[in-house]
């Protein structure tokens, strides 16, 4: 037994000696213990003789046994007896004999905990077979005491269990939001029911359920107009729930479609635009707006459009636009540069009945034309088949053969806008589509093609079937009825902005620009990209593509994901956010599948532009005869128009391809101005309003002239406006008789969204007395006086009490007013030096004046404050001047409306003769 010294062996311990029982020599005197195998036998054992007769003996340690030092021991014993004598003289050995003792263990040990803190950390909603194992040991020797037979949890009401061999399971499923962390004891028991010396703590945490996909994606994500470029996902990162990934792809989408054609066309139009890029004039719009010069797209149906250009629909079978020979005659040459904007499909456009599924591999015609170069025709058309966009180019109808330049693009049948620019220098021909370049493919068409007729004509939507009759061609004499053309080819679609211009094609740089979008989606710092790192972003800017292989690379790259807007002045609205993820994963059976994230993008209201017009009036008084000259007056030569913003415009954003060049222009443009005279319209048999010509033109600028108006468009920058608007100038008939005129003035920006201050300026017209003094100019002043306009608050002429301060008397009356005060003061002067003189002369001689030397005739003078008094007496001696002829102005100058308290009339009489001379 352990701790104890005392050896039982199995058999005991017996020596015999047959010399028995001879004294001495038939007895044994002792045991002898020789080391074993294990080298320990001589110092730990020794054995004893109990009995010398019977040989018995007694093996036993010096020392009590530990079984946890040593269990089991070896060694071999030796018996001898006593010999012959007492002496010990001839004593005899035995053999040996090996004895093996085992240790019986004491259970003296109690079980100890190999950590005394476990901790495991499990997601929520399931049930696990182990979340963790606690291990105890115990120190005794023997496996009855040194296994462990059960462990046991101590911490009541837990949601936990243990088996025999520690490991530690959930009895039900946790739930992070009800108890994150579970924090419990255990304990353990060996064989011999001996409780461990310490227990174990346990602390379990339960982790939300891992769901692979995005973290950190923000829905709503806001831009504020001038900050430049913005991150889109500064917090976002992929969860694999430790999936192992080994390649990932992540696609973010920003759409603007919704804004117009392409991306941000609402700010400019077609043209417009055009001009902000440099662009070569000269362009020729296959599809203007209707208008009586332009008649042949009036019967198109017309669609709303975000920009000041028209979108015109296509059904495919009677919407057709035939150009008229006028304009046809300007496009000859094989150099021409033609240009669209192109929407297949379209919206609210309902498939044509011939169009079945049977013939719907019919061509569709964009543009159909033949025109007349020097002394031959050539023909064109471009059509769409599918998802081909081709251009069938004859150079020579009578010589050449065709040849057909194919295109396969996927942005032909996707239905949505796209930008077209076709440059042709036969025999190359370049297309750019959104901006890039797309090479054709050659065909020469070797079929049986009939030939056009040698006529010029031009189909947009369609083409004309080929002449059947060869009399007609030979003749050229084509039926010039509607239904004498049948149409084939249909185009079934939206347009806009179709132009050809003649001449060399454009430079690619300008193309790039007509498309380049000043809003989209970018890449922060490519520096910081990781290896194996992959970005692409599309040309229009709507698609970023990532893909990678390393997550935590992947992640790092996602966030540097940038919105950026050079747009001075951002247009306001939500923008659809989509990113589309796709993983491959080693097992693909158990790979992740991501759904689709949707968001939006908030562009917030821009601060608007403070357009400031200054310098002008609000009066501008002249002499008549000035307004009479040739020329005219200029109604604003010191304008000065200034526009201003609240915001300070982040320059850096104008990186973006094509967006410094529009962003630096936009800065200081308006795109229309608006003169407008107020009250009744311009009588063009009496005044008119002159424009610098010159300067409209040389500037490429728009501008409609009528008696109601004067607008003059197209986006030039301030200087040019003012140049042009100081230009406009008044002019009036000789003899027109009027006294006032008042005009509106007024500027936009931005296709019309931000418009200026309104500039009134009212005009007077200083006649002279001479003028006023002719009987018919004054018959003519009286009728526009005496019967007012039927516009709001407007006279023609003389004007009724306005309610305004700042309303001003008209020209004439005006100095007879300051005719009247001054010869007043100068009548009071005299008089009071009269009196003055006269108390002097009267106090030095009293009574010896002097008759007649000095005195003051006044009795030929009459002075009439009374504006209505003065005026009435003046009719009254017209009326008795010039006879009975004249009873209708009199009654007209009777009616109380003639109440101006701004008229002042001197009616001086010469004495003798009576006759009334007016001022």
């Amino acid at each position: 037994m352990e701790n104890d010294n005392t050896v039982l062996l199995n058999p005991p311990l017996f020596a015999l000696d047959k010399d028995a029982p001879l004294h001495y020599a038939g007895e044994i005197c002792g045991f002898r213990v020789h080391n074993g195998p294990s080298g320990s036998g001589s110092v730990q054992f020794e054995a004893v003789v109990l009995d010398r007769s019977t040989g018995e003996g007694l093996v036993r340690s010096k020392e009590p046994l530990d079984c946890e030092s040593q269990r089991e021991h070896s060694f071999t014993i030796q018996a001898y007896d006593c010999g012959e004598g007492p002496d010990g003289v001839n004593s005899k050995k035995s053999h040996k004999a090996t004895v093996h003792v085992r240790v019986n263990d004491v259970n003296e040990f109690s079980p100890v905990f190999v950590e005394r803190r476990y901790e495991a950390s499990v997601p929520e909603g399931r049930l696990f077979d182990r979340i963790v194992r606690v291990e105890a040991l115990d120190a005794d020797c023997s496996p009855q005491y040194s296994q462990i037979c059960f462990y046991d949890i101590i911490t009541p009401n837990v949601p936990f269990a243990i088996d025999n061999d520690g490991n530690i399971k959930n009895t039900e499923p946790l739930d992070s939001k009800r108890q994150r962390v579970h924090t419990f004891w255990v304990t353990a028991f060996d064989c011999g029911k001996n409780r461990a010396q310490a227990d174990a703590q346990v602390v379990v945490t339960v982790k939300p359920s891992c769901k692979p996909g995005w973290i950190g994606w923000t829905k709503r994500v806001e831009y504020t107009p001038g900050s430049g470029s913005i991150p889109l996902f500064p917090s976002l990162h992929l969860e694999t729930c430790e999936e192992t990934v080994w390649n990932i792809q992540a696609t973010v989408e920003l759409q603007t479609g919704h804004i117009g054609k392409g991306c941000d066309r609402d700010s400019y139009s077609d043209r417009s635009v055009r001009r902000l890029c440099g662009a070569v004039r000269g362009e020729v719009d296959l599809l203007p707006p209707p208008s009586p010069a332009a008649n042949w797209t009036s019967a198109l149906p017309t669609l709303p459009s975000s920009d000041s250009s028209l979108v015109f629909s296509f059904n495919g079978s009677n919407h057709v636009a035939v150009v008229p020979d006028s304009v046809v005659s300007a496009l000859s040459g094989d150099h021409f540069t033609l240009q669209l904007w192109m929407r297949r499909g379209g919206a609210n456009i309902q498939p044509s009945a011939t169009q079945s599924r049977g013939n719907r591999k019919e061509e569709e015609t964009i543009v159909c034309s033949t025109v007349k170069n020097d002394d031959s025709y050539s023909h064109y058309s471009l059509s769409v088949h599918g998802c081909r966009l081709s251009l069938f180019y004859w150079p020579d109808v009578s010589a050449a053969r065709p040849v057909k330049f194919l295109w396969k693009l996927e942005q032909v049948c996707d239905s949505e806008w796209h930008h077209l620019s076709l440059s042709v220098q036969f025999p190359s021909v370049t297309l750019y589509v959104d901006g890039v370049t797309f090479d054709p493919a050659l065909i020469h068409d070797n079929g049986a093609i009939p030939n056009p007729a040698p006529r010029q004509r031009m189909l947009i939507g369609a083409c004309w079937e080929p002449e059947e009759k060869q009399k007609e061609i030979l003749n050229n004499t084509i039926p010039e009825g509607k239904d004498s053309v049948k149409f084939v080819g249909g185009y079934h679609g939206l347009l806009s902005g179709v132009t050809v211009r003649p001449g060399s094609v454009e430079p690619h740089s300008v193309v790039e620009c007509l498309y380049a979008c000043r809003e989209g989606l970018d890449f922060g710092d490519l520096e910081t990209l990781g290896s194996g790192m992959k970005v692409h972003v599309n040309p229009s800017q709507s698609v970023l593509v990532l893909e990678g292989d390393d997550i935590e690379s992947f992640n790092r790259a996602v966030q540097q994901v940038t919105y950026r807007n050079s747009l001075r002045f951002a247009t306001p609205g939500v923008r659809p956010l989509k990113l589309t993820t796709s993983l491959r994963c080693f097992n693909e059976e158990s790979c992740l599948s991501l759904k689709q994230l949707e968001g939006y993008l908030v562009v917030l209201q821009p601060d608007a532009p403070q357009i400031s017009l200054s310098g002008v009036g609000p009066h501008l008084a002249r002499p008549a005869p000035e307004f009479e000259g040739p020329r005219g007056v200029p109604l604003f030569p010191e304008l000065r128009i200034v526009c201003s913003l609240s915001h300070a415009v982040n320059t850096a954003a104008q990186g973006m391809e094509g967006g410094a060049l529009m962003s630096d222009a936009v800065a200081h443009t308006l795109d229309g101005c608006e003169v407008q005279p107020l009250g009744e319209e311009l009588n063009p048999e009496r005044e008119e309003l002159l424009v610098d010509m010159d300067v409209v033109r040389e500037r490429g600028l728009d501008i409609i002239n009528t008696t109601a108006y004067i607008a003059i468009t197209g986006a030039e920058s301030i200087s040019v406006y003012e140049d042009v608007l100081r230009s406009v100038r008044y002019r009036l008939a000789r003899g027109s008789g009027r006294f006032e005129r008042r005009f509106r003035l007024s500027c936009s920006e931005m296709n019309g969204r931000y418009t200026s201050n309104e500039l009134t300026l009212e005009v007077n017209f200083l006649h002279s007395l001479e003028s006023l003094y002719h009987p018919s100019h004054l018959l003519a002043s009286q009728q526009q006086f005496l019967h007012p306009s039927h516009h709001s608050g407007e006279l023609s002429g003389h004007t009724l009490p306005n309610p305004h301060r700042n309303s001003v008397v008209p020209g004439a009356a005006t100095v007879i007013i300051m005719v009247c005060v001054g010869f007043l003061v100068v009548m009071v002067i005299l008089g009071v030096f009269r009196i003055r003189s006269i108390h002097r002369r009267g106090e030095g001689s009293r009574g010896g004046a002097k008759e007649g030397s000095n005195q003051w005739d006044d009795s030929a003078l009459t002075i009439i404050v009374n504006p209505m008094e003065s005026y009435e007496s003046r009719m009254g001696i017209s009326a008795d001047t010039e006879g009975d002829g004249e009873e209708e102005e009199e009654e007209a100058a009777e009616s109380p409306d003639d109440a101006s308290d701004d008229q002042r009339i001197i009616i001086k009489k010469e004495g003798r003769d009576g006759n009334a001379r007016r001022y």
